[in-house]
């Protein structure tokens, strides 16, 4: 119950949604709703920003954008769509966040393209004796004394020559961030939507987005 609250929390504060693209006939599917012009992109199970990539297994997901007209503020919210599978009812409505966090554990994340990096860089043996005076000093000059050891120089990888971890980040933050915000707005506005489904996407012939008077065709 904690954990819920917590995650609640960050979602209220960070949510922001995605980048919606420039206009509406950017998106696969798009039509023209009664207060405004909605696209649409079904991507499946898969929820993501730039690199970053996971699943929600038991949901559809849907990233959709709003474009109202010039000047207007309009209202948003997760019960203003549904989609409809194989033309039948009832009709999934879309879960809020929190829901979604709260209904999946852990082991069913999965990240099967996320950013790893690692250190690229390190210290070797500095040869340093310590206690006692330098014994057996080279017989030739710029060669290693005796019984010294030398290592070749560390390879710097190309795409990560700073050497710097990336923080890998966590779903559920993820999530909340790229979740349609709902609330009023005065342009544009896009993010993911979740709807409930625990069948075969291969069963799912037609796929219908509905949006006030508009339907959308996803599948």
């Amino acid at each position: 119950m904690r954990y819920l609250l917590l995650v609640c929390c960050a979602g209220a504060v960070f949510g922001q949604g995605t980048e919606p693209k420039p206009k509406a006939e950017d998106y696969e599917v798009h039509a023209q709703a009664k207060d405004a012009a909605v696209g649409a992109e079904f991507t499946v199970h898969s929820f993501s920003r730039g690199e970053q990539m996971f699943i929600a297994k038991d949901y559809l997901v849907v990233e959709v954008a709003i474009y109202p007209p010039k000047g207007m503020t309009f209202d948003v919210h997760n019960s203003d769509f549904t989609v409809r599978v194989n033309g039948k009812k009832p009709l999934l409505e879309a879960q809020t966040p929190a829901s979604v966090v709260s209904d999946m554990q852990h082991p069913e994340w999965k990240q099967p393209g996320g950013v790893t990096a690692g250190a690229g860089a390190g210290v070797g043996n500095t040869g340093v004796t310590i206690g006692g005076p330098p014994v057996n000093s080279s017989p030739f000059p710029g060669s290693p004394p005796p019984g010294t050891k030398t290592y070749p120089p560390v390879e710097i990888p190309r795409d990560n020559p700073s050497g710097v971890t990336k923080e890998p980040v966590r779903p559920d933050e993820l999530l909340f961030e790229t979740a349609l915000v709902e609330g009023p707005h005065h342009s544009a506005v896009s993010g993911f939507l979740y709807f409930p489904f625990r069948g075969k996407v291969s069963s799912i012939k037609t796929l219908e987005l509905l949006y006030e008077d508009a339907v959308l065709n996803l599948r």
